[in-house]
């Protein structure tokens, strides 16, 4: 064997190999702990490594030092998102991960760390789910990956370890009667119009906020999604649907349309009397009086106000898009269709997230195929 191996101790190994560098070489040293075959065997490793020339720089940077160094670069993402990346970061992978050296962690740190969140990683010691576990986890994957491209480490040890299984569970959502008792509740409400579009569209909260007057053709009866309203630590910004299918055009139903008709009636008189003037094709459907954008969690807490203030199902706002979609699988409409409709970026989203309301029609389809064999 290349290098050779020297013992420092009780369990303390010494390796020394030496690196290939351009027209010369470097002796690396490595100290291993454990038996000597265990340091036989890392030697072994290391040279591997090298021969493949994915052998990486040693370095002292740390899990904490990585993730905060990544999130602080990480253009690819939304400031949303980046927000919501550090706060699993600080809270959920750096208090139990951050001093281990980077290059040292080990798919059996990974795995006891699920073990540790799911019993007491929570505030004040309380358990967290298995779905908070699971956006930790791919927290830490995608910045180790990112390690592996610049080429600090040769393995993302995250890739070894399953995230925690998240049971399956049912969505929230309104029964059709529901609905009907939700829209009678609240039609003196000033929330009615956006809670009659998000029933009628299916729409998520940042898209039916950053909806313009341009983007909705009354005549034809169609709503263009082609932005959505996303709000983090750093304020409101409109930004573009994520994939393609994100921007749309949804047909709307009768009511939703007179609905909007006497919401944009409502909004000129308003504006009119305010000395704001006419309607702009920019100007927002769902505004402040001051046609500022609406902020989303301002919206979300407002339902929730509501909900508690008057007799309705306690769920939240975006249980109105769940609820839309549930309405469309009744009817026996087809998942490409009800895929489509809400924006995701394959039918196999859909079914993940509504696939249980979906009915088994493995007898129909037994029967149909029946059929095609006794011709």
């Amino acid at each position: 064997m290349r290098g050779n191996i020297t013992r420092r101790g009780k369990s303390s190994w010494r390796l020394k190999f030496d690196d290939p560098i351009g027209c010369g070489q470097r002796t690396r040293y490595v100290t291993v702990r454990g038996t000597k075959r265990d340091a036989e065997r890392e030697l072994a490793r290391l040279l591997s490594e090298m021969d493949r020339g994915s052998l990486v720089e040693p370095s002292r940077l740390t899990v904490a030092d990585s993730l905060r160094q990544w999130l602080n670069n990480a253009h690819e993402l939304s400031p949303k998102t980046t927000e919501r990346y550090r706060q699993l970061a600080e809270q959920q992978i750096v208090p139990h991960l951050g001093a281990i050296l980077l290059q040292k962690l080990k798919p059996a740190h990974v795995q006891q760390w699920h073990g540790t969140l799911l019993k007491q990683g929570g505030h004040g010691g309380r358990s967290l789910s298995a779905r908070t576990v699971g956006h930790a986890h791919r927290v830490l994957h995608r910045c180790l990956q990112r390690a592996v491209e610049v080429e600090m480490l040769s393995r993302n040890v995250a890739s070894a370890v399953r995230p925690p299984k998240i049971e399956a569970h049912e969505t929230q959502i309104l029964t059709a009667d529901q609905i009907r008792d939700v829209l009678s509740e609240v039609q003196d409400h000033p929330l009615y119009p956006v809670v009659v579009i998000a029933l009628a569209t299916g729409m998520r909260r940042g898209e039916l906020l950053a909806l313009r007057w341009e983007d909705v053709d009354l005549d034809a009866a169609i709503v263009k999604v082609e932005r959505s309203l996303e709000e983090s630590e750093h304020g409101l910004r409109f930004k573009p649907p994520k994939t393609k299918h994100g921007r749309r055009a949804i047909p709307l139903p009768q009511m939703g349309v007179e609905v909007l008709r006497a919401h944009k009636l409502c909004q000129l008189e308003q504006r009119m009397g305010l000395g704001q003037g006419k309607l702009e094709p920019s100007t927002l459907v769902f505004c402040t009086v001051e046609s500022e954008p609406l902020s989303p969690d301002d919206l979300s807490r407002d339902w929730w106000r509501l909900t508690i203030t008057r007799p309705l199902p306690r769920v939240s706002f975006h249980s109105l898009r769940h609820s839309h979609a549930s309405a469309l699988i009744a009817s026996g409409l087809d998942v490409l269709t009800i895929s489509r409709r809400l924006g995701h970026a394959s039918p196999v989203v859909t079914l993940g997230v509504y696939g249980h309301m979906f009915h088994d029609t493995g007898r129909e389809a037994a029967e149909a195929i029946e059929a095609v064999l006794k011709r």
